[in-house]
């Protein structure tokens, strides 16, 4: 069966990661994908040539020289036919080639557009998912060490997916709106709201000082405990009693995750390296 966005066409001059992956996400809803690559590429095809063919899968690809003439001739055959527009150049770089939103309004007024930007409060200044993590909060200053995902680049490409959503469904009911912008340093804000509101805080309920939400070292690894209801608590204090650290550090984990089954408790093996997931 075709997907809820089959007959709608995205266009899409972003690179790196979270362009890409919310064009991909539109395209597993149905919408016809183009992509515009400079005559480069895409940087991401060399920092993660699998990742980026997953992501480009089923989507058209296209080499065009915005800079010239020529390039800007063909782009301009193919936005009277696009539905939206994705991008994810600053806002000085789109005016310089003529995709501003005023430009955009007065020649193409249906098309839909989501700007993903770096910050929307200063949407020109360069940066990327680390310096938005650490502006953030998300980056411990006591105990620095590299984020193990990127947090603002998925998450503002699932806010870029859902602008674009938005405003297509606004203007099938007759909306006005034709432009959002998403900022990846907002994204992350977002992603910081637990540690703001004092839950993953140094002492907060999900900051590991309570023994039935934390990480126990185990007789051969690491397991993780969430334990968080009342009942599960209770249960998991129970089993462990009052040294719930030494408790689980004199059985290995394989004996915990056993236990956990048995008890019905939510408990997970902290594991060395992800498994990478291959489709």
């Amino acid at each position: 069966m075709p997907g809820p966005l089959h007959g709608l066409t995205v266009l899409s001059l972003a690179l790196n990661l979270p362009g890409p992956l919310a064009a991909a996400a539109l395209r597993d809803e149905g919408a016809r994908v183009v992509k515009i690559e400079p005559p480069g590429g895409d940087p991401f095809q060399h920092f993660s040539p699998e990742w980026y063919a997953e992501v480009t899968r089923g989507v058209e690809v296209h080499t065009l020289d915005l800079k010239t003439p020529e390039g800007q001739a063909r782009l301009h055959t193919l936005l009277p036919e696009t539905d939206l527009l994705l991008t994810s150049s600053r806002p000085a770089a789109l005016m310089r080639l003529g995709l501003d939103g005023s430009a955009l309004d007065a020649a193409y007024p249906q098309l839909c557009r989501v700007v993903i930007v770096g910050d929307t409060l200063d949407p020109n200044a360069p940066g990327h998912d680390l310096t938005y993590q650490a502006e953030a909060g998300l980056i411990d200053p006591a105990r620095p060490g590299m984020p193990r995902t990127l947090v603002a680049d998925l998450l503002g490409a699932r806010e870029a997916q859902a602008a674009a959503l938005a405003l297509l469904w606004g203007r099938e009911r007759g909306g006005a709106e034709r432009e959002r912008r998403v900022g990846l340093a907002g994204a992350a804000s977002h992603a910081a709201l637990p540690l703001r509101y004092g839950l993953t805080a140094p002492g907060g309920l999900l900051s590991g000082a309570r023994p039935f939400y934390r990480l126990y070292a185990t007789a051969d690894g690491v397991i993780a405990v969430a334990a968080l209801e009342g009942h599960f608590a209770d249960r998991w204090l129970a089993l462990t009693g009052p040294d719930p650290e030494a408790t689980v550090r004199a059985h290995p984990t394989a004996s915990w995750l056993k236990l956990a089954q048995e008890q019905d408790l939510p408990l997970s093996e902290v594991r060395a390296t992800p498994e990478m997931k291959r489709g």
